[in-house]
């Protein structure tokens, strides 16, 4: 079969474990073919949203053929998404995007990074990743998730921006406060997270790779609204863009201007 796929996909679970963020697993042929730092493009029901919304892959479970996707509500689709009970059906594309160079981090110490809804796509990267992996995390506050799943594949530093719990700032601030170090980045979340990280791994003169997906909008291709600015010119445009969707969404920090 193509690597990507329009298929129907079954509601196995789901609940919310957060403020306006859902716990979702999915029964789909798609997980067999699913790696950290891929997504996939979830169908309204409703004909007049149009376009799929894209949701990174948080967890895979290939022998039971199910994916799991940790997602916030933004908007209508993602909140039809969350009426879903057990047995519906919901139609996806997939497997979409590069994921996270895994070969990069064999024998390292690691720091993952996840801020916000950038947390989920870690878990998987977390399970996947042969390394001494640091797993720093950053919540609005206390109202935390997905922290005791990442605790099982390494040591996991929490900041919150009001201080109710671990350091008080954001992931960078977790890593003065607990005065730890790495050889390799990989990270997702908001933008000003990404762009912090970028200048502390120049600083640090270390490589990282960051997944941009916060500023996707229909995941296909389609609407350009997810360009970026690259070093590197494009060869089939000539221009120095890229669709974060098809070209990413994970990039080496060094190469994208954000």
């Amino acid at each position: 079969m193509s690597r990507k796929k329009k298929v129907k996909a079954t509601v196995v679970s789901q609940k919310q474990i957060a403020d306006q963020i859902y716990d979702l697993w999915l029964e789909t042929e798609l997980a067999k073919h699913a790696h950290a730092g891929q997504f996939v493009a979830v169908y309204p029901h409703n004909a007049s949203t149009l376009l799929p919304r894209p949701i990174s892959i948080c967890e895979v479970d290939k022998s039971a053929g199910r994916l799991r996707l940790v997602y916030r509500i933004a908007g209508k689709g993602t909140a039809e998404f969350s009426a879903c009970k057990t047995g519906d059906t919901l139609e996806i594309l997939g497997v979409l995007g590069n994921g996270f160079p895994l070969e990069k981090a064999k024998g390292k110490r690691v720091f993952l990074m996840g801020g916000g809804i950038g947390i989920p796509p870690m878990l998987e990267l977390a399970k996947e990743l042969d390394a001494d992996k640091q797993i720093l995390v950053g919540y609005r506050n206390k109202d935390l998730f997905l922290e005791e799943d990442l605790a099982k594949y390494g040591n996991v530093y929490i900041a919150t921006e009001d201080g109710s719990v671990g350091t008080k700032g954001n992931v960078m601030d977790a890593i003065r406060a607990n005065n730890i170090r790495a050889d390799l980045i990989m990270a997702c979340g908001p933008m000003p997270m990404l762009r912090a990280i970028k200048q502390y791994a120049e600083e640090q003169g270390i490589e990282a790779y960051i997944s941009l997906e916060e500023r996707m909008a229909c995941g296909v291709g389609a609407c350009l609204g997810c360009v970026c600015k690259t070093r590197e010119v494009d060869h089939h445009s000539h221009v120095n863009n890229a669709r974060i969707c098809t070209d990413g969404p994970v990039f080496e920090a060094k190469e994208v201007e954000i």
